[in-house]
């Protein structure tokens, strides 16, 4: 067994996200690995963590209390149960530490950040797959990060519907 690698996947509950999780799980993540679901909230969110962690993030958050609820609800996040799932499993079957990270902001500046702030060995993100036309117009979060970031960027591309 190898050093223990840290892996960011970035996270916003939509299917490419949920992709991403899952490739991750299956093509990537060892035993002693620590993964960390990396959620950007919107600046203009306002919830109750927001006025105390919105500079750095929330600080790390274990899989246990992730889990919960109330976490979901305190930093206005998706209760997916699908994500939960995939998160035990990848604790439970192979050994992985899971934790979680909130910002609030830009989810390509904030991905930017999380990447330098967690020293990530690599990073895990969906694409929606835009055209050409609307990568120009609305921005690729995916292509930023990967043009950006200090680590490799694995983007996994969403299926046509």
């Amino acid at each position: 067994m190898g050093k223990a690698r840290t892996f960011g996947i970035g996270m916003d509950y939509s299917p490419t996200s949920k992709a991403a999780l899952c490739w991750a799980a299956e093509n990537l993540i060892d035993e002693g690995d620590r993964v960390i679901l990396i959620q950007a909230q919107p600046p203009k969110a306002d919830h109750t963590r927001k006025q105390l962690f919105e500079e750095n993030g929330s600080p790390l958050v274990p899989l246990e209390e992730f889990r919960e609820i109330n976490y979901s609800k305190q930093y206005g996040l998706t209760h997916d149960p699908e994500v939960l799932d995939i998160l035990d499993t990848v604790s439970k079957t192979k050994g992985a530490k899971v934790v979680a990270k909130v910002y609030w902001g830009d989810p390509r500046e904030k991905l930017i950040d999380a990447v330098d702030d967690l020293k990530l060995d690599s990073l895990v993100i969906g694409s929606r797959g835009l055209g050409a036309i609307k990568r120009v117009l609305l921005g690729s979060v995916s292509y930023y990060v990967v043009t950006n970031a200090s680590c490799p960027v694995t983007v996994v591309k969403g299926s046509k519907p």
